[in-house]
């Protein structure tokens, strides 16, 4: 018969890890409550435990260790609490870090000679199961999706990313490049993105960065009903993003064959091409079952920089690819304003060196409440869309696609051929006025949206 576990196995447990803040492995743990449960039994109850947000794991394999969840307060911490524990104070960086965030934040500012090279570590990702695993706990996501809803929840999906296309434009392209070090201000940004103008001293390198964040945010938002998490989107995001910046341009899109290294980190991705592979693929498969927008998003922040998958450009897409879900849900997009590089890199090398989420998952949800604040005052200064640009925006991205990749002069006889099975014949007249203005408003920082190459536009152009 099998022995009956005592009803306050829950509380001696808890006693356990809060006399232990850093944690205690499952043979620890064991050996703690002699005679009370077995390892078996003990591991069915911890893994319960972690479900409902009663405990905490952090690790994989013999590195996974137990720590207490922390006592919840208020309505709104109990919202983000149930995570990890109670958000504390601001830190240095701005970013509001939870006790198990700070603890792990202090382990990768450890000197590098402490910290002991890893390589990849397959069963992070074997190990999560979508619908049962969770980076963010039901009461974090029900607060996360408080603040995210928008009223264009039952539109079709980027209906509300459309309506702030052009803030975000700016901000995505411009927050996302600074995390990779680019100096272009805010202003500067707005000046490339709207007028097509370089700011003055500037490396070339940097202006292409900026430019790949606008082709690709256009991607997401103009193609929202199309593309989804699988190879084609994840891949083709990748491309847009490292066009022009790779030493071997063909390596845009293309998984990676080569090894390579990370910097201020001890962790070394796997160089073995077939598992990279195999890996991307699994990875994309659990990615597109999860469920809920937000955890999909956070998934994704996570794993495609753990694998590496691409040569480079990896976090870059990581960035964007995590507004899939929210972009298709018509959720508020994260667009990652006044997120600190050292706090950003420092959730990343947890992720890579210790297989922990903690980290990047304040950071995550930080950035999300910012990007509210921000977006949802935006939409509320902004004038209703022009409705009949709305009607007839597939109409408008085909007629002025064709113009441009055939090499057409854009007379009235041309454009009218190709908007005739498109527009109604009262809307003919205004609808070609619209092609106009769009035409002379071309250059290679907003060709993206409708869906052209900048060898396209610029054959056009000498023609």
């Amino acid at each position: 018969m099998a022995k009956r576990l005592p009803a306050d196995l829950l509380e001696q447990v808890q006693a356990a890890l809060r006399n232990h803040p850093a944690g205690l492995a499952l043979r620890e743990l064991e050996a703690r409550l002699t005679g009370v449960a077995s390892r078996r039994s003990l591991q069915r109850k911890l893994n319960g435990w972690q479900r409902k947000g009663l405990v905490r794991a952090a690790g994989i394999r013999r590195g996974r260790r137990y720590l207490l969840a922390s006592p919840l307060g208020s309505a709104a911490a109990t919202a983000v609490a149930s995570a990890t524990a109670t958000l504390s104070s601001t830190d240095d960086d701005g970013a509001s870090l939870s006790t198990a965030g700070r603890e792990l934040r202090a382990m990768v500012k450890r000197p590098m000679a402490d910290r002991a090279p890893i390589g990849y570590q397959r069963e992070f990702l074997d190990g999560y199961t979508p619908g049962v695993t969770q980076y963010l706990m039901e009461s974090l996501r029900r607060h996360l999706h408080e603040l995210g809803r928008t009223p264009d929840s039952q539109r079709p999906a980027g209906t509300y990313a459309r309506g702030i296309l052009n803030r975000l434009l700016i901000d995505l392209s411009w927050s996302s490049s600074r995390l990779e070090g680019n100096t272009y201000s805010l202003l500067d940004t707005k000046e490339l993105i709207e007028h097509g103008n370089a700011a003055p001293g500037k490396d070339a390198k940097e202006t292409q960065m900026i430019l790949n964040h606008k082709a690709a945010i256009e991607l997401l938002v103009d193609s929202a009903e199309e593309i989804g998490v699988n190879r084609y989107t994840i891949t083709n995001l990748h491309a847009l993003l490292a066009d022009n910046l790779l030493d071997q341009p063909a390596y845009a899109g293309r998984l990676r064959e080569t090894p390579i290294g990370i910097s201020a980190s001890s962790y070394i991705p796997t160089a073995i091409p077939q598992l990279i592979s195999e890996m991307f693929e699994l990875l994309l498969t659990k990615a597109a079952a999860i469920r809920d927008p937000f955890e999909q998003s956070l998934f994704l922040m996570v794993q495609l920089p753990y694998l590496q998958p691409f040569v480079d450009v990896n976090k870059r897409t990581s960035r964007l690819a995590a507004n899939i879900s929210l972009i298709k849900s018509n959720l508020v997009p994260l667009s990652f304003i006044d997120v600190s590089e050292s706090v950003y890199i420092d959730g990343l090398i947890g992720v890579y060196e210790h297989t922990r989420v903690e980290l990047l998952r304040d950071v995550f949800v930080w950035a999300y409440e910012r990007s509210c604040r921000r977006y949802k005052t935006v939409r509320d200064s902004l004038p209703e869309p022009d409705r009949f640009r709305l009607n007839y925006r597939d109409a408008l991205i085909e007629v002025v696609g064709e113009i441009i990749r055939r090499g057409l002069k854009p007379t009235e006889e041309d454009i009218d051929a190709l908007a005739v099975p498109l527009v109604l014949p009262q809307d003919l007249e205004q609808f070609r006025d619209l092609v106009l203005v769009e035409i002379a408003r071309l250059h290679e920082g907003n060709i993206a949206r409708f869906r052209l190459r900048p060898n396209e536009f610029r054959r056009w152009q000498s023609r």
